[in-house]
């Protein structure tokens, strides 16, 4: 009986660019909770390797950005992630990690315009069925107001108020000695 790992394996063909190209990153682990950090850190080392060697990958770039997300690394995996839409702006699997990573740092309102995007690059149901479950989970998220506060307005009424309040505190307490 075959027993499945939860490990990154590394395939036989290794990070190697394919003759034809895939509609799915080639990611090498079903759970990825379960990576230990170095199998990870030797992965994004490879991905990041393969990226040099075929510039042009924009599905090696996603994977590389998804590897980057899951070490925590949040700019590094924009970045990446930004490089693979700019290489292959139809990739659907680049906009969707792209909107699925503003949607987990909780940039709502341009996650949903980017879930949207993804969402009109579907090429079948099941990416159909991922973008709408993701949009339905933004819109969600919308309704209950976790989102970002905003930061459009100036502070300095607020500072000045508080500013005055501790001059006012300070003077009462060196009358009242």
């Amino acid at each position: 009986m075959a027993t499945m790992t939860t490990a990154i394996q590394l395939r036989p063909e290794g990070l190697a660019p394919r003759l034809r190209p895939s509609r799915l990153p080639a990611l090498p682990w079903r759970d990825p909770h379960a990576v230990p950090p170095e199998k990870l850190a030797e992965f994004i080392a490879s991905l990041t390797e393969a990226c040099a060697l075929n510039p042009e990958n924009a599905d090696m770039r996603t994977c590389l950005g998804i590897a980057h997300a899951m070490n925590y690394d949040v700019y590094r995996s924009m970045d990446a992630l930004e490089e693979a839409r700019g290489i292959e702006p139809e990739n659907f699997f680049a906009q969707l990690k792209y909107s699925e990573l503003l949607f987990r740092l909780r940039i709502i309102d341009r996650a949903e315009e980017e879930t949207a995007r993804a969402l009109e690059l579907a090429r079948n149901e099941w990416e159909l069925a991922l973008a709408r479950r993701q949009l339905s989970e933004v819109r969600r998220l919308r309704r209950k107001g976790l989102t970002r506060p905003r930061w459009t307005q100036s502070l300095r009424a607020p500072a000045i108020a508080f500013l005055l309040l501790l001059l006012g505190i300070s003077w009462v307490y060196m009358v009242w000695k």
